[in-house]
């Protein structure tokens, strides 16, 4: 069963704040400690934190960013 399109915002920001989320926070959890014994423990801490905030704050920013985006965009040409 899919989720109906309605939803695609909210579901787009869950997905969006998941990854990059897990990108940013495994990137700097490694600059912060290095290559440590226990990484994958500590990412996946710093992982959840950032991702809490990451998701409301995605669904907070994205109108303010598509009309920043359509701001500095030139609208489609339509076809003749």
């Amino acid at each position: 069963m899919k989720i109906p399109a309605r939803h695609t915002p909210i579901v787009f920001a869950f997905f969006m704040s998941m990854l990059m989320a897990f990108i940013m926070s495994g990137v700097l959890t490694l600059v912060n400690l290095g290559p440590v014994a226990d990484y994958f423990s500590k990412w996946m801490r710093a992982f959840a934190i950032a991702w809490a905030c990451a998701f409301p704050t995605v669904l907070l920013v994205a109108p303010i960013a598509r009309r920043l985006v359509a701001a500095v965009v030139e609208p489609p040409v339509a076809p003749k």
